[in-house]
């Protein structure tokens, strides 16, 4: 049995139940698993990694994200749009995209996300160009040896139909059903353990039909398998709801079957009080997005009323094309700094952002029971933060200075007990390589 023992913490950042911190703190890793955690004078390992002058905290958690746009960040005429608008203007190149595309992307999104803290991200992809399919980004992630949730999602109604995409990317939605049968049998790891599981996830309420929606949530609880979608995103987003389904996004997801401790909705901005109690008496849970609802000028999530009612909430970097960025500790500073503009000081606490960063997120993509804490018995997902250069000299609190003094890259990050980032540097892909293909990749979509 291999033994990796992260020793000399300046600060262990547990997120237990009792949300302990502990100063000087060791933690020994058995395989896969934390095995114990605290003082660990004079126990042996065959690797000892010297967390001297670090924070240690268990690995981010992205909740929501679209990797295939990594490759079309800051693309000019989307830059000032709001999400419709910036839809509209992104189809067109994403319809150009093809399978070495997603993997492509897919593998960028990753690595930034590796080299920032994050072990465990879920990704949504709703189109599939040029012969792509989920296997695409699901050899990716496979390839960096991160936690990954690839949802399967789907367009139906395309602009012929008075939807937003070019019907070039929309699909038949019995094939839909049949390739989230295909995928999820294929894919999905029901052990609490893994590290591929599949989610079924139509992209949004005005992108396919209420029957498709409702088949979808049978479907996926018929194999064991969660739900996502968009769901409340900004002002249009209800104006559609209404118009079209005579009731507000949260009363459509409750009709069909989309609420639960197996749904997880992305942004959630317009929730309204009622709708809010209905996620807290359900559990559904929410990806947060708040760099991404900043740029897309879509508003200000109402997270505090959310954990103050018992929704639980994650946080997402959402799509590097609405976002441009894939860093949870820069997504955990702004979702602080929204609630406190937005709601009062009060609002958030700055280590409950990072709690919304790690546990929150482990809980709302149901991996709440073995991820997300560092905890004996717990998967050995971890984070080591180097908390003594100039970004953070001069702060009195070195967990208040992973937030609001950030943002960084981790120094060591593991997943399952397997080195991902040592001192910096990616272990299980090779950053120039991949840096000069999606070089190349965007250049040819430019093109």
């Amino acid at each position: 049995m291999k033994t990796i023992l992260i020793e000399n913490a300046r600060l262990l950042v547990t997120m237990d139940d009792t949300r302990r911190e502990i100063t000087g703190g060791s933690l020994l890793i058995r395989n896969d698993k934390i095995v114990s955690i605290g003082d660990l004078t004079g126990v042996d390992a065959d690797l000892r990694i010297d967390a001297s002058g670090c924070v240690v905290t268990p690995g981010l958690v992205n909740t929501h994200h679209h990797m295939f746009q990594t490759l079309t960040r800051a693309v000019p005429g989307g830059q000032d749009a709001a999400l419709f608008g910036w839809l509209q203007t992104l189809y067109p190149i994403w319809a150009r995209m093809g399978p070495e595309d997603i993997r492509i992307s897919t593998l960028l999104g990753l690595a930034e996300l590796a080299l920032t803290g994050c072990t465990m991200s879920s990704d949504h992809l709703y189109l599939f160009p040029g012969g792509a399919k989920l296997d695409d980004s699901i050899a990716a992630a496979q390839e960096t040896g991160m936690r990954f949730h690839a949802t399967r999602g789907a367009m139906s109604i395309g602009e012929s139909e008075g939807g937003l995409p070019p019907d070039s990317l929309v699909e038949g939605e019995q094939s839909i059903l049949e390739d989230c049968v295909r995928v999820v049998d294929r894919f999905h790891d029901p052990s609490p353990e893994a590290l591929i599981k599949v989610a079924l996830a139509p992209c949004s309420p005005f992108s396919v039909s209420r029957d498709l929606m409702r088949e979808a949530a049978l479907l996926a609880r018929d194999k064991g398998v969660m739900l996502h979608t968009h769901l409340a995103e900004n002002d249009e987003d209800i104006s559609y709801s209404m118009a079209n389904f005579g009731c507000r996004p949260g009363q459509y997801a409750e009709e069909l079957g989309w609420t639960g401790q197996d749904v997880w909705h992305a942004h959630c901005v317009k929730l309204d009080a009622e709708e809010i109690d209905l996620f807290a008496r359900t559990k559904t849970g929410v990806a947060h997005c708040p760099c991404s609802n900043c740029r897309l000028g879509s508003g200000i999530a109402p997270v505090a009323a959310m954990r103050s009612a018992g929704v639980p909430v994650g946080l997402g970097v959402d799509g590097s094309a609405s976002n441009d960025s894939g860093h949870m500790l820069a997504e955990a500073r702004q979702a602080l700094l929204l609630q406190r503009a937005g709601f009062g000081p009060e609002a958030l606490k700055v280590r409950e952002a990072l709690e919304l960063a790690t546990r929150g997120g482990a809980e709302v993509l149901g991996r709440g029971d073995v991820c997300g804490q560092l905890t004996e018995g717990f998967q050995a997902d971890i984070a080591i933060w180097q908390v003594d250069g100039l970004e953070t000299a001069g702060a009195w609190d070195p967990v208040a200075a992973l937030v609001l003094c950030g943002p960084m890259k981790v120094r060591d990050m593991l997943v399952a007990g397997r080195e991902i980032v040592r001192s910096g540097t990616l272990q299980t892909i090779d950053g120039e390589r991949l840096l000069r293909d999606a070089t190349a990749a965007t250049a040819a979509l430019m093109r």
